[in-house]
């Protein structure tokens, strides 16, 4: 399995959520809550394979580049299309204050845009295992 490892290293959803949380509010989840950090801190889901009884169990971090040949409008476009999260957030906020959030948005991101796209770092554990036999 392969989960997200911390969320500022992983700043294609990092750096749109903390400027979202200025103008929309945030709240931490609740420990053990399902969400895409749930098991970010190392030996988290580890610890789970073994409480399960798996064998064979290790856990690594995988780095690599999330690229894509779209702008950083076009990617704004994107994320705020597809999260319902994000939707029910920005409706409720005004139109100036959307327009303000989208601006810096765009100012943190441009960081990320490359000659062909956008390319953000990102990392994930990726932890295995497998039945033990008998």
């Amino acid at each position: 399995m392969a989960v997200w490892h911390f969320a500022e290293r992983n700043p294609f959803e990092y750096a749109v959520s903390q400027i979202v949380a200025r103008y929309a509010g945030s709240t931490a989840p609740a420990p053990g809550a399902s969400d895409m950090y749930r098991f970010a801190q190392p030996g988290e889901l580890l610890a789970t394979f073994l409480k399960a009884g798996a064998a064979g169990t290790s856990e690594r971090l995988l780095r690599f580049s999330i690229r894509a040949p779209i702008s950083v409008e076009e990617f704004w476009t994107l994320r705020s299309e597809m999260s319902e999260k994000l939707r029910t957030k920005l409706a409720h906020l005004s139109t100036t204050q959307v327009a303000e959030l989208k601006s810096q948005v765009m100012e943190a991101l441009s960081a990320y845009a490359c000659e062909d796209g956008i390319s953000f770092p990102a990392e994930v554990l990726v932890v295995s295992g497998g039945k033990q036999t008998t």
